[in-house]
């Protein structure tokens, strides 16, 4: 078992809480967390060390700790979450590489694991039913976090060779969502109204937070034999878009594929919702994981089907709009949307609004 964990990210909700867990553990010693900004949620257990995982000091830090487990939750989804997309994608990947360069040099080191996505085989027309883990990543047709998670993994598969000692997993969850965790496709559902690309239903897999952070620790902490490699996780079923949408009652627009770019700076300028590229694809053609391997060798049973984990964040969402409370103002869809345009007078500034 462990004796001292290092955890990456852990001022984000995922990284937080798997922290969290796995202080809460008796078979775990000393739990140490890191980010480049303070956590906003109280950290039970954890020793947090505020650092930039760019910055090479973290050789340091893995050196003075003795950490024996690594897990990286630092990679961010979204581009808001880093201040663009070029600094996500140097969080991302440079951050990683640093992250591994301390492991590489760390005598104590003997268990890396990585969260990664989905997302890395991309989504296209050409995509299998289900992809299992040895399908081919769809590094042309993955989003900016699929491209970057996808390099991610390349670099730990050649620090696994490079550490044949070390037992390394990789975790690819599908669609994370749930009641706390705020996601592009969770803010996209959350719209006043549902774009969808015409003539398409793609079929969607969720796992929920709660599960996210239970293969997380077990992946940390389970015998050498169930943990390494690569392993989808992913809950039971599908959804299709158009399912969620009903499920969220939202009602639907049909747009064309071709206009996926117009929608992105749609969104982006309205502030409405982030639409990461090739989020409009994954719509489209759907991503379904074959998650065999994570009940025979990772032992790994998730709690919540796919439409139970999409209806724990359907239950508990709200109509909104950044900026904009319909419970206050009383406005229908169309009128929000076009004051979230700027078409509108702002809501919020009109009398009576608070």
């Amino acid at each position: 078992m462990p004796d001292v964990v290092l955890v990456t990210g852990v001022s984000r909700l995922l990284g937080g809480l798997a922290a969290t867990a796995l202080a809460a553990r008796d078979d775990v010693g000393r739990v140490v967390g890191i980010d480049v900004v303070p956590p906003r949620r109280p950290l039970v257990g954890v020793e947090f060390v505020r650092v930039d995982l760019r910055n090479p000091v973290i050789t340091r830090l893995v050196e003075q700790y003795s950490v024996d487990t690594v897990v990286h939750m630092g990679v961010l989804a979204t581009p808001t979450a880093a201040g663009g997309r070029a600094s996500q994608k140097e969080i991302n990947v440079i951050g990683t590489m640093q992250l591994l360069a301390a492991c590489q040099k760390a005598t104590s080191l003997r268990r890396l694991v990585v969260k990664s996505t989905a997302a890395v085989y991309g989504a296209s027309p050409h995509d299998p039913a289900v992809f299992t883990e040895s399908a081919a990543l769809g590094v042309r047709t993955a989003n900016g976090f699929g491209r970057d998670s996808s390099e991610v993994e390349s670099y730990v598969a050649g620090f696994a060779r490079r550490r044949p000692d070390v037992e390394v997993s990789v975790l690819r969850f599908a669609n994370v969502i749930g009641p706390s965790i705020a996601t592009a496709l969770s803010d996209f559902f959350s719209l006043p109204v549902v774009p969808i690309p015409a003539g398409f239903d793609g079929r969607l897999q969720f796992v929920h937070e709660d599960d996210c952070v239970r293969a997380t620790v077990l992946a940390s902490t389970a015998s050498a034999d169930r943990v390494t490699g690569v392993t989808n996780v992913a809950g039971d079923g599908v959804l299709t878009v158009v399912q969620c949408a009903r499920m969220m009652r939202r009602p639907i627009v049909q747009a064309p594929l071709q206009t996926e770019g117009l929608l992105r700076r749609g969104y982006r300028w309205s502030r409405m919702a982030t639409f990461p590229e090739g989020q409009f694809r994954q719509l489209a053609y759907g991503r379904v994981v074959d998650t065999t391997r994570m009940r025979e060798r990772l032992g790994f049973e998730p709690t919540r089907t796919t439409r139970e984990a999409f209806a724990s964040f359907a239950e508990t969402a709200s109509l909104t709009v950044p900026g904009v409370d319909l419970a206050r103002t009383g406005l229908g869809h169309a009128q929000v949307v076009l004051a979230a345009m700027g078409w509108l007078p702002d809501p919020s500034s009109t009398p009576g609004a608070r």
